[in-house]
This record gives structure tokens, sequence and C-alpha cells, in this order.
């Protein structure tokens, strides 16, 4: 059976160079097609000879993506439903505002963590994604971005299908080949990485130094509360996380961003901000106030305007530093995991 090439490093791709009569500065244009130019096919390696493509391609497969379906809404979000290698499907989004275009990528196929709110939480876990995969969504959605508003990705989030700190190794490879120049050479600046909450792997992304933003997808600072919707609170307690979270800070001096989606009459009242204001007080912070987006089948809607507007503006007057991500796409299959879900 062929092996997928992209998980080989550069030495052990030199050593199949050595070991197979090639050679060895072939490694490198070959890792450098791989990565640098994306490439999918062997085939297509112009600077290789046709005899050693031939033993590369004997031995191994490039693990690429597909794009099975493609939606565009009005308010010019793109979403793509991508084809995995093992007939699997996960999710990327391009979403456009004004100067800013920001790829939203997935890290697993579907997730374990059963928020219920969630149209990726009714999927369960196949399976975590490659760093190819990872990766070469953001190829994707850069090469979409620069074909439809004729600019770059200016930032990028892994705040689609999955939690990426249950997929450490892989999601920290692919942001490898994101800021190399062996890759896209973007700035680790640029890159944020979203997390349910796993508290020992918070502490392991700070003693790691990892240089990417950081954001909790908190959604409720009610410990009951959050358990009922969150399942993964039953593990790592709202005490527990927000000790991770100091660690991280003292660590790497960066401000950690709280991700709050606001669901109609579950955590949109004064109370629930109340408790939002004293969780994150204590921490250099910002917090993101975001709009649900319906799921089929599941019974959350997103907040009344109202509602919205009185809890901004009890943040507002608590001095928290606030602001609120309107719902994108809310003409197509926009809530994380819905086009992956369907069929």
């Amino acid at each position: 059976m062929k092996k997928d090439i992209t998980t080989l490093s550069k030495e052990e791709i030199k050593s199949f160079c050595a070991n197979n009569d090639i050679r060895s500065f072939v490694s490198s244009q070959v890792y450098s097609w791989i990565w640098n130019k994306s490439c999918s096919s062997f085939s297509d390696m112009s600077n290789v000879s046709l005899e050693d493509r031939s033993k590369f391609d004997k031995e191994f497969f490039i693990n690429s993506l597909d794009v099975d379906v493609e939606e565009e809404s009005s308010d010019g979000t793109i979403k793509t439903k991508f084809k995995l290698h093992d007939g699997n499907f996960v999710e990327g989004v391009l979403i456009p505002k004004n100067k800013r275009m920001t790829a939203c990528i997935s890290s697993q196929v579907g997730c374990s963590l059963s928020c219920s709110f969630c149209a990726t939480g009714t999927l369960g876990l196949t399976r975590n994604l490659s760093a190819s995969e990872i990766y070469r969504q953001v190829v994707y959605i850069l090469k979409k971005c620069l074909e439809v508003h004729n600019q770059p990705l200016t930032n990028i989030v892994f705040m689609g299908m999955g939690e990426p700190l249950l997929n450490y190794k892989n999601v920290l490879r692919s942001i490898h080949f994101i800021t190399s120049e062996e890759g896209l050479n973007m700035s680790y600046k640029r890159i944020t990485l979203s997390t349910s909450g796993i508290s020992k792997m918070i502490r392991k992304l700070a003693d790691d130094n990892v240089k990417v933003n950081l954001a909790l997808s908190l959604h409720a600072a009610n410990e009951e509360l959050r358990k009922k919707i969150m399942p993964i609170g039953k593990s790592n307690t709202l005490e527990e996380i927000r000790d991770s979270l100091k660690y991280y800070f003292s660590k790497t001096k960066k401000k950690v961003t709280y991700e709050y989606v606001l669901l109609r009459d579950v955590n949109d009242s004064i109370e629930d901000a109340y408790q939002l204001y004293k969780y994150t007080k204590h921490l250099s912070s910002k917090v993101n106030i975001i709009e649900y987006n319906a799921v089929e089948g599941l019974e959350f809607q997103k907040s009344s305007f109202e509602k919205t507007e009185k809890f901004i503006g009890y943040l507002l007057k608590k001095g928290v530093n606030v602001s609120l991500r309107r719902s994108r796409g809310k003409d197509i299959n926009a809530a994380c995991g819905q086009l992956a879900n369907k069929n």
C-alpha cells in the first residue's frame, strides 16, 4: 500500500532518495513541490526526471483535497466542502469583510465534543486531519481569494470543524508550513487558534511557545449552563480553564479572545452578561459576541436584536473590550459543519 508522502519530513524524503539511487538534491525539489507549490501529482514535478518521479510514484501518494460543493452567499462568504482521499468531507470558508480576508479552516473530520448548538457536534469524530489536509484548505482558499477579490488572505482562523488542540501535532505542523518560507510565509500574528477549553493543552501551547493568537469558545460563564450546552465543561471546569489561560498569558504575554455565541433565552440575559464580565475581568482579553447561525434540527435560535444590544451595552459599561461578530452566509449552509453534514 502506498504511503502519504506529506507525512514525511525532509530528512525522511532524503533517506528515501539515498536508498533508491536518487540524487540527494532531488529530495529538496520534491519537498518544495509538495509544500511550496502544493503539487498534487508527481507527474507535475517538471524538474524531476521521469525515472525519479516513477520511483516516488511507486511508493507514495500525495494527500490532497478535491472540491465537492461550493456555495457563495450574497454577502460574499464562500463555503467549500472538500472531499478527502478516503471519501470523508470537511469545510473551509472564505469570509471577506472590507479589506480583511479570513480563511476559516477545519482540523478534524467531525468533532468529539458534541456542543449542543453546533452542527459539527452532531457528526461525531471520524478522524484527525493530516497537516497537509489542513494546509491545503488554506492554499485553496488563498487562491480563491486572489481569484475573486484580487488580494491575498489577511487572516486564518482554526474555527472550522473539530477541536484543534485534540489534533495538536498536525495542527502545529500545518501552522509551520503556513508561516514558513517552505510554504506560504504568512505571519503568526495573522493566525488564531480557537479551542473549546482543553486546559492541559492550553498550557502546552504556552510551554511550546506557539506564537499564534488564542481564542476560547466560552459561550457560558456559568458552570452548570456550560456543562449543559458544552459537555467538555464536565472534564475542564471554568476555574481550570481560567488558570490555564492565566498561565498562557504569563508565558506568552498574548491577549486572549473569548468567543461567546448568543443563544436566545439560553445565555443572553443581563445575569449571563454579568457572569461573563466576572469571568473575563481577571485577564487582559477581548470578548467577541457572535450572532448564531441556526442549524436545521437543533432547537437553538439567534438572540433578539434588543437582547443583543442590552447584553453588549452592559459589557461596555463595565469596561469590557467587546465587539459583535455578525453572522455571515445566512443564505447558504453557514453554520459550522452544516454543509459537510449534507448528504
